[in-house]
């Protein structure tokens, strides 16, 4: 059944926020070629404003170290890597959104780690020694980047603390933001500070906790962060987990949540909420990071969580990453927009797509999200369909009267899922190499793009009409630009000679 939609020529602000924050794995991975190469492809086709994730005391990196002097211990810095880190960021374009964490071997007060490159998750056997670092590291960053800059980059008080990524309770944690968040401050009131960088456990208890005890304790707080997956319970099968998925409207569901525990606190209410992790699956080898069908899943979420969040910052760009262990092959369901050998996968396309979207809101519903700039339409539609349900393939259709921009008008569309940018089913069809030739990579990368086509659209009583069909597990954007005729300057063109062209 075709939905027929007339939509409306003026909207509403789309709060669009896809683009805003970014997430990594650990920093010192920036230090990789491959990693800057991905970031560099992501910058040029999103442009995200910022970058998050782990690991910046983690000793890769080597900011904290002690040295013994004496018969006396000393403590000292080394910004070596952490220059080098930064500096790869600014160059292409990305800020910063600090995380503190983990914590550096010489301030551990347990041997808790967590991941294959073992960051440790103890709180630090000294606080005084924990604030120090903090404010040096963010002194060096302002001599190196300027205290105008700087003060523009968030922190965020560690990572997950209500589960394995912080081996204390939820009373040291608190005190650990304590320390942390005047730590900040004392360097630059402007620069903002939050946490409690919840994932989906006993959300309600720890965010109600958290907000009283930074109001009884007049703590500084400029922003809430959480994290959001929507998997089910995983089940290991060998190399891979595998998820079954809930509805991408559950993240949508979380963070109304969240805002309504929010407003229960005025001081918090109006408060910058910031979702520093998302995803569907929550492990770097789950198959559904690489598929088609996470292209419009993940579509979905991003036409929505804007209304409620004022960043969600996708859950990683790259699969050089390492949290399991080094990545086996070039497709084994890493969280990254970018497989590794730069090759990008569907869900890329999501982020590309609403990085180009209008910011005026005309019609959005479940499959299909219209948007207006002042010259042209952006339309992103998203058909997802979980193909282990055993349930028929749907196809989507929609036939659309749209005010027009201009006599005439190019609709040029982006098809995304099937045989369409879709590379992790010619890598299947090449029998799965784990490591590739040159030649595979080429064939890859080129498998990569979308399918591009287009078509004339003329006004006709003062709107244009466009039937839109959209597959099954499909990603599509179609943009509608006004163009100028200028067939009549072509003295003696005739289409019949041009075998046909109109």
């Amino acid at each position: 059944m075709v939905k027929r939609i007339e939509v409306p020529a003026r909207g509403r602000p789309f709060k669009n926020n896809a683009t805003y924050c970014v997430g990594t794995g650990r920093m010192g991975l920036a230090l990789q070629k491959e990693y800057t190469d991905h970031l560099k492809i992501v910058q040029e086709a999103i442009h995200f404003k910022y970058i998050r994730g782990h690991g910046l005391f983690c000793d890769d990196v080597g900011i904290y170290r002690e040295l013994e002097m004496d018969g006396e211990l000393h403590s000292f810095y080394n910004f070596t890597y952490l220059d080098r880190i930064m500096d790869s960021y600014l160059e292409n374009g990305i800020r910063p959104f600090l995380e503190l964490g983990f914590m550096p071997e010489r301030l551990k007060s347990g041997d808790q780690t967590i991941f294959y490159w073992r960051g440790n998750t103890s709180p630090p056997n000294s606080y005084e020694k924990w604030a120090d670092l903090i404010e040096a590291t963010l002194n060096h960053l302002i001599e190196r980047y300027g205290r105008e800059e700087v003060i523009n980059w968030p922190i965020e008080v560690w990572n997950e603390p209500n589960i394995h990524f912080w081996a204390g309770s939820m009373e040291e944690y608190f005190k650990l933001y304590e320390y942390s968040a005047k730590a900040v401050k004392r360097v630059d009131e402007r620069i903002k500070v939050g946490g409690p960088a919840i994932c989906g456990i006993e959300t309600e208890k720890w965010l109600r906790s958290f907000f009283e005890h930074c109001l009884d304790n007049d703590l500084p707080l400029d922003f809430i962060t959480r994290h959001c997956y929507t998997a089910n319970e995983p089940t290991r099968r060998g190399h891979y987990i595998y998820h079954s998925v809930m509805e991408p409207t559950r993240m949508i569901d979380e963070l109304k949540e969240t805002r309504e525990i929010m407003a229960s606190y005025p001081e918090i209410a109006d408060m910058p909420l910031h979702i520093t992790e998302f995803n569907s699956s929550y492990v770097p080898t789950c198959p559904i990071h690489d598929t088609d069908f996470h292209a419009p899943y993940i579509a979905r979420i991003l036409s929505e969580a804007g209304e409620y969040a004022d960043s969600y910052s996708y859950w990683t760009f790259s699969d050089v990453f390492e949290e399991f262990d080094v990545p086996k092959s070039v497709f084994h369901g890493g969280f990254g927009l970018v497989a590794l050998n730069s090759i990008k996968k569907p869900t890329f396309y999501a982020f590309e797509f609403f990085s180009k979207a209008g910011d005026e809101l005309l019609y959005r519903d479940d499959k299909l999200i219209v948007t207006r700039a002042e010259d042209r339409y952006v339309i992103i539609g998203y058909n997802w369909h979980d193909m282990r349900d055993g349930k028929a393939k749907e196809t989507i259709e929609y036939s659309l009267k749209l005010a027009s921009i201009g006599q005439q008008a190019i609709a040029i569309k982006k098809q995304v899922g099937g045989g369409h940018a879709n590379p992790l089913q010619t890598w299947s069809n090449m029998g799965k190499p784990r490591s590739l030739n040159k030649e595979q990579v080429k064939i890859l990368q080129d498998a990569a793009r979308p399918l591009q086509t287009d078509s004339r659209l003329i006004e006709e009583d003062g709107s244009y009409q466009l039937d839109l069909c959209i597959g099954n597990n499909q990603l599509c954007m179609v943009e509608i630009i006004p163009v100028e005729d200028k067939t009549h300057t072509y003295l003696g063109f005739d289409p019949v000679e041009f075998h046909g062209m109109v």
